[in-house]
C-alpha cells in the first residue's frame, strides 16, 4: 500500500510538472551580448523559468508552442515610465482624478506596454496626488497575477523641492492644494528623510528625485539646479540605508553633477550634461537614461503646451541631441527610458530608433533594453536569453540587428513562463 501511494504520488508530481511546462519552437534566438542569431531555438519553460535551450531529446507530453520562422528575445526593459499619466500637451487631467481613477489608467497603460514587449519596468514616480502610491499598488496586482502587466519597479512619489518640476500644484492658485514630503515635496534634509522614508514605508523599491528643473513643468528654468546638494546626499544616504537605489531627473549641468557626487545610480535625461559630468558618469559607473525617442512626439504637439514648456522643449531638445552623441561616442553606460506616456504607453519602442539616430548601433541599443537595463537594476535573472533565467521572452518577424522596427511589431509576449500575446 506504501509502495502504491508512493507511486501515486510521483505521478501526480510528474503530470503537475508537465501541466507546468512548455515547448517552444522558434527558428532562432538572439544572443544580446554578442549581437549573434542561434538556431534552432528549442526551449523548455519550466515554473516561470527557462529550464533548457535546444536539449538533445525533446520532451513529450507538454505544451507545444509553434514560433516557426519567428525570432526570440529576452522580454524588453523600459527604465522611465509613468503609468498613471497621459499626456495630450497638458496635465489638466491629473487635478480631477482620484487615487482610484488613476490606478484604473495606470493598469491599462501597464497592459499596454506589456502588449509591446515589455516585461520589466521602473516606474518612475507617479503623477497623481494622493497619498496612496498607484504604482506600488499595480506592481503589487502585477506580481499576484491579477493584471496583465510588466514586472513593476514602483517609486512611490518624485521627491522634489516646493515650486519645482515635481510639484504638481505648481501654477495652481494658493491653497488650492497642499503637498508635502509625503507626496514628495521638500524643504530642507529633514522633510528629505521624512519624504523616502515615507515611499519605502509604502512599498517603493527604487527612489527618484529631482535634482534640476524641467521641461514639461511651469517654472520658467530647465536647467537650474533645484535640490541643495545636502538634500541630494541626504536622500541618497537614507535610501541607500535601506538598501535602496536612487534615480535623479537631471537636465542642468551642475544639478547633474551634484547627483552624481551624492551617488545616485542613474541621471535621467542629462539633456545639458558636460565633459566634467560625462566623466563623472564614466567614473562612478552611472548610467544615463536619456529618453531621446520623445522629442520627436514634443515636435508634433508643441502648439497644444503651455507656451512656457514648448519654449524649454524648443532650447533643450538639440542640446540634448549633441551631447547624448558625445555620450555614446565615449561609451557611457545607457540604459532605455521612454518617459511615456510622453511617447505613449504600447509604443516604446520608439526610443530604439532614437538611440540609433544618436550613433548607436542596433546591437548596443538593445541591450540598453535587457543587459544594461538589468546591470543598472542589479537583478541577474533576466535580460537575456539563458537557462535558469525568468521565462520572460517576446518574439519578431526578423531579425531586429538588421531591422530595429521589427521590434514595433512584438508577435508573441511570455512573462513568467504566461502567454499574454501569440500572433501570426
Amino acid at each position: 500500500m506504501k509502495q502504491f501511494l508512493s507511486l501515486l504520488l510521483l505521478l501526480t508530481a510528474t503530470l503537475s510538472t508537465i501541466a507546468q511546462s512548455k515547448l517552444i519552437k522558434a527558428e532562432s534566438y538572439l544572443d544580446v551580448r554578442t549581437g549573434k542569431l542561434i538556431s534552432p531555438a528549442n526551449m523548455l519553460i519550466e515554473n516561470g523559468t527557462i529550464k533548457s535551450i535546444n536539449p538533445k531529446a525533446l520532451p513529450e507530453g507538454v505544451e507545444t508552442i509553434d514560433l516557426s520562422g519567428k525570432i526570440l528575445l529576452p522580454g524588453l526593459m523600459d527604465m522611465h515610465v509613468h503609468l498613471d499619466g497621459d499626456f495630450t500637451g497638458s496635465w489638466d487631467y491629473v487635478y480631477k482624478e482620484s487615487a482610484s481613477q488613476g490606478t484604473v489608467r495606470a493598469v491599462v497603460n501597464a497592459e499596454k506596454t506589456l502588449m509591446a514587449g515589455f516585461t520589466t519596468i521602473r516606474s518612475i514616480g507617479q503623477l497623481h496626488i494622493t497619498p496612496e502610491l498607484i504604482d506600488v499598488a499595480v506592481s503589487e496586482a502585477s506580481n499576484k497575477g491579477m493584471i496583465a502587466a510588466p514586472r513593476i519597479i514602483p517609486s512611490g512619489h518624485m521627491i522634489s523641492i516646493n515650486g519645482g518640476h515635481g510639484d504638481i500644484s505648481l501654477g495652481l492658485a494658493e491653497g488650492l492644494v497642499t503637498v508635502g514630503p509625503n507626496d514628495g515635496i521638500i524643504n530642507g534634509k529633514y522633510d528629505a528623510i521624512e519624504a523616502v522614508r515615507y515611499q519605502i514605508k509604502h512599498g517603493a523599491k527604487f527612489i527618484k528625485m529631482h535634482a534640476t528643473a524641467g521641461v514639461l513643468s511651469m517654472e520658467d528654468a530647465i536647467g537650474a539646479q533645484q535640490l541643495s546638494n545636502e538634500e541630494m546626499k541626504t536622500i541618497v544616504d537614507e535610501a541607500s540605508r535601506h538598501h535602496i537605489k536612487v534615480a535623479a531627473h537631471a537636465h542642468g549641468t551642475e544639478g547633474i553633477k551634484e547627483a552624481i557626487k551624492a551617488g545616485v545610480y542613474s541621471i535621467e535625461h542629462g539633456s545639458i550634461i558636460d565633459d566634467e559630468g560625462i566623466q563623472l558618469m564614466k567614473e562612478n559607473n552611472v548610467y544615463l537614461v536619456p529618453t531621446r525617442g520623445l522629442a520627436t512626439i514634443i515636435e508634433l504637439m508643441t502648439d497644444k503646451m503651455n507656451p512656457v514648456m514648448a519654449g524649454k522643449a524648443k532650447y533643450v531638445m538639440p542640446i540634448a541631441k549633441q551631447n547624448l552623441i558625445k555620450a555614446i561616442k565615449v561609451d557611457v553606460k545607457i540604459a532605455f527610458g521612454t518617459d511615456t506616456p510622453i511617447i505613449p504607453h504600447g509604443k516604446n519602442t520608439i526610443e530604439f530608433a532614437a538611440l540609433i539616430e544618436c550613433g548607436m548601433s542596433t546591437k548596443e541599443a538593445i541591450k540598453t533594453a535587457t543587459t544594461n537595463s538589468a546591470e543598472m537594476l542589479g537583478l541577474t535573472d533576466r535580460g537575456e536569453v539563458k537557462e535558469g533565467l525568468l521565462a520572460d521572452l517576446i518574439a519578431v518577424d526578423t531579425n531586429p540587428i538588421d531591422d530595429i522596427t521589427t521590434l514595433e511589431h512584438v508577435k508573441f509576449v511570455m512573462k513568467d513562463g504566461i502567454i499574454y500575446k501569440n500572433e501570426k
